[in-house]
């Protein structure tokens, strides 16, 4: 396949719009399989893509297409067309894929046996020759009409829902790029997370980078005195944050990818790429972690030295305010877990006395963990963001990304995410060592209590394990992305781990009452 080059648009209706129409001429093979590739970056399950055209048009080329750019980048499964099978599925991709074929359905009533519809509900469907199915009333898809003769194509993309969201948003991005030192790179997917953002590869024949598209953060409904929960938990509203947290670390010495350009206002920016050896893949290829490890943990003993700044500039003369991890952020980041696991678990709405119970009890015990000198803190210092680097020297040997929920907090909260990690498990008793070690170092400062630092890192360690329950039944619930229960009984080891703690007796009697150890890491 050539490389992805932006291709022509000739028309187009406005992003905003609940419609797109936009038209591409395409004039060669390549250009052509090149778009079906550029569309693939977007596609997500629920979203269909019907083909029309007559035969020989290039439907099974352009469906081909599409569903390799889904497949591992050296993967050789055969991608055949299914005239005589009907349908074909694939779970080796990105995303699980249908691809039917109707040319040889004769009625509406023989398309609806193939089962499409609930397919759409997990997996992204592509259709060929979508007029047998009748009236599609599919609210997120991509009418593709391809026309021409010889290697001369012309397209003629109608999308609707989150297809038009993604054309506009395209759209956007091709001209990004157009303007930088990237234009004519290959664009891969790279990554989405449990989040609003994604990420692509731009690659060259001698050189790659990030592409970040981190559109600003709609803001959600009322949860509390008129505030949305991003607002009160202080979660970033933009890229401008990643733009002001990477660039100060970056100056200081910190290995955080550095910006090569960047529209605020767009919500776009092409940043370094730190590589693929990230501590979770390494956790699971069984590497030696010690080294790297012990690394991050001298990452957290060189920036508890420093004093953090409150404003950070973002360059054209404006400010990133960096917000404070406070009592009223934390309060609601654990009200995930009444919200969503208790539901999760038991079906109903948590009663109002173990609810008020609850509150009460995160109220005493988070102003234990109240900072006397208040730090930058990551909020995702793990394994999945947390890169090995061993050309470089020192801490610089630790790459650090997705900094932009940055807030102003407690030392042991970094701490705790990084040796309580959520998605590999780490072994209570290297825990305690690295525990040790940092203590040890930090020893050597006059100020540094370890009685009140290990007494915030099993509340923050608590704070951060009875959040993530929530935040996990959550996407399960909300989102379909079931994965993340796995992880469920791994977090509330770590919670157990610390309600043992003998400040938090209180919380623990809670825990014990109503979501005792056994019921928690029960996976429906």
């Amino acid at each position: 396949m050539d490389a992805a080059k932006p291709l022509p648009m000739i028309r187009a209706s406005s992003p905003e719009s609940a419609e797109i129409v936009v038209e591409r001429d395409v004039r060669s093979v390549g250009e052509f399989e090149a778009l079906a590739a550029e569309l693939a970056l977007f596609a997500s399950p629920g979203m269909a893509v019907l083909l029309r055209g007559e035969l020989g048009a290039g439907k099974s080329t352009f469906a081909r297409a599409f569903i390799g750019a889904l497949l591992p980048r050296y993967s050789d499964i055969d991608v055949p067309s299914p005239t005589y099978t009907l349908l074909q599925t694939y779970r080796e991709t990105r995303i699980p894929i249908a691809h039917a074929d109707l040319f040889r359905i004769g009625s509406a009533r023989e398309a609806e046996e193939l089962g499409l519809d609930e397919l759409l509900a997990d997996h992204a469907v592509l259709v060929e020759w979508p007029d047998r199915l009748g009236h599609v009333p599919w609210p997120d898809r991509l009418d593709v009409e391809i026309s021409g003769h010889g290697t001369r194509r012309l397209l003629r993309l109608k999308a609707k829902g989150q297809w038009a969201r993604a054309l506009g948003r395209n759209a956007r991005i091709v001209e990004f790029i157009a303007g930088t030192a990237w234009n004519g790179a290959k664009r891969e997917f790279f990554e989405g997370d449990a989040s609003f953002r994604r990420y692509e590869s731009l690659s060259t024949a001698s050189s790659s980078a990030i592409l970040m598209d981190m559109p600003a953060r709609p803001d959600g409904p009322p949860v509390k005195d008129g505030k949305s929960y991003s607002a009160i938990a202080h979660l970033a509203e933009d890229i401008g944050a990643v733009v002001a947290i990477n660039g100060k670390l970056g100056e200081l010495g910190y290995s955080a990818p550095k910006m090569e350009a960047c529209e605020v206002s767009a919500g776009l920016a092409i940043i370094e790429d730190l590589g693929r050896d990230v501590f979770t893949r390494k956790y699971r290829d069984r590497h030696d972690m010690r080294e790297p490890m012990k690394t991050a943990v001298d990452v957290l003993t060189d920036m508890a030295k420093r004093q953090w700044p409150e404003a950070v500039s973002m360059g054209e003369g404006q400010t990133y305010v960096v917000p404070p991890y406070d009592i009223e952020a934390q309060l609601i980041e654990v009200d995930l877990l009444p919200c969503w696991f208790w539901p999760y678990l038991d079906g109903i709405e948590v009663p109002d006395e173990p609810r008020k119970e609850f509150a009460a009890h995160w109220s005493s015990v988070l102003a234990l963990a109240k900072p006397h000198s208040p730090m930058w803190t990551l909020r995702d210092y793990h394994s999945p963001n947390l890169l090995w680097l061993p050309g470089r020297s020192g801490i610089k040997r630790v790459g650090i990304i997705d900094t932009q929920d940055c807030v102003l907090g407690h030392p042991a909260y970094d701490l705790a995410s990084l040796l309580q990690d959520a998605r590999v498990d780490i072994d209570f008793g290297w825990a305690n060592e690295l525990l040790d070690y940092y203590c040890g170092i930090r020893a050597r400062e006059n100020d540094f209590d370890r009685v009140e630092f290990e007494t915030a890192y099993a509340v923050l360690g608590a704070q951060r394990a009875t959040k993530i329950l929530g935040i996990f039944a959550r996407l399960s619930k909300r989102d379909g992305k079931h994965v993340y229960l796995n992880h469920l009984p791994r977090v509330s080891r770590y919670l157990e781990r610390n309600l043992t703690h003998p400040r938090l007796a209180g919380l623990k009697r809670w825990f014990d009452r109503h979501l005792p150890a056994s019921i928690r890491e029960t996976r429906k």
